[in-house]
């Protein structure tokens, strides 16, 4: 089931502190970017972020999930109604995510 136009506009409320909050449209899903670097994403009307090691202190409890089938396992955001867990989340998380890969042509 593809994600909502809807869900991804709740999800960049909840972001709009942030400054270069971005996203990319991938086959019905949305790729969530922070100030360049990729955090993880909507899936199926989830917000999942990469398990980094920031990510998961900052969320202990969360849960494990596949974005899609054949995927790498991410971490569910279940708190996406507090606005300041999810800015703090992606404060945290950005020292820890690695630069974009640059593409050769």
């Amino acid at each position: 089931m593809p994600s909502s136009k809807e869900y991804l506009d709740f999800i960049l409320e909840q972001l709009s502190d942030l400054k270069d909050i971005t996203y990319k449209p991938m086959m019905g899903e949305f790729l969530i970017y922070y100030r360049g670097k990729l955090v993880g994403g909507i899936y199926d009307d989830r917000l999942l972020v990469k398990p980094v090691r920031s990510a998961i202190s900052y969320m202990p409890q969360a849960e494990y999930s596949l974005p899609y089938e054949g995927a790498k396992e991410m971490l569910l955001v279940d708190n996406v109604d507090d606005k300041a867990f999810l800015t703090g989340l992606f404060e945290k998380m950005y020292d820890d995510l690695p630069m974009p890969k640059i593409k050769k042509r």
